[in-house]
């Protein structure tokens, strides 16, 4: 059975993931940070490498961070792996002021829930020159350290920023993190590689495009949103509407 995605109609909140979705995959800014949890599970634990990478890909998948499964599994603090795993370099990123545009249009609040230290957060942000944009940034501290795809994180942002899932949209890039958002009654959208350049990813992590808790798709999260802007623009929001 075809599936009916939800439209964009009578949205009030737009919330959106930082990594891999607010700046384009093949920055591989991400790949500095898997780099760095890499080494920090080595030293730590006192392992090679190559074990260091089987244990955090599958605290990552487990748990929904390696932190999580380094805190749950072996009593690590999470300020010290968030001190150490996002010492990286943010020059990749370049400012976007088209999306910074297309985002000022869309009507209501925005919000970000990353799941990262505020500080990171917003120094991502920053650089990619859309941090005005946003009302909220809701992070990993504010998530009193439990990750997505975790329901009760999701609960926390909603009540924490008064935000009515059911008024409101969600972006990222991992299909698994939307499955909570849609249940909730999010609109929901998966942000994916446009294709054109070598990203780093598991294959899991690129799964889930067609699954039924997933709405719209787009490999150019720039121009979806620039399209949303102007069809608000265009005509009054009626039951119905894409």
């Amino acid at each position: 059975m075809e599936k009916t995605p939800r439209a964009f109609t009578d949205l009030d909140t737009w919330v959106f993931d930082l990594d891999n979705t607010l700046y384009p995959h093949h920055v591989n800014l991400w790949q500095q940070v898997d780099v760095r949890i890499c080494e920090f599970v080595g030293a730590w634990l006192k392992v090679s490498p190559e074990q260091a990478r089987r244990i955090q890909k599958d605290y990552y998948r487990r748990y929904g961070t390696t932190m999580r499964g380094m805190m749950t599994e072996h009593g690590v603090r999470a300020d010290d792996y968030l001190a150490y795993v996002h010492q990286i370099d943010h020059s990749p990123l370049e400012p976007n002021p088209a999306m910074g545009e297309a985002i000022a249009k869309l009507p209501g609040a925005q919000a970000n829930p990353d799941q990262r230290l505020d500080r990171a957060c917003r120094q991502g942000l920053r650089r990619l020159g859309i941090g005005s944009h946003f009302e909220a940034v809701f992070d990993i501290i504010a998530a009193e350290l439990e990750p997505k795809p975790a329901p009760q994180t999701y609960q926390k942002f909603l009540v924490a920023h008064g935000v009515n899932p059911r008024t409101s949209a969600m972006f990222e890039d991992l299909a698994r993190n939307l499955i909570v958002p849609h249940q909730l009654g999010m609109t929901t959208v998966l942000v994916v590689p446009d294709g054109t350049r070598d990203v780093v990813r598991e294959d899991w992590e690129l799964e889930g495009r067609d699954a039924a808790h997933v709405d719209h798709v787009t490999d150019d999260l720039t121009g979806f949103l620039e399209g949303l802007g102007v069809l608000s623009l265009r005509r009054p929001r009626e039951s119905g509407d894409p």
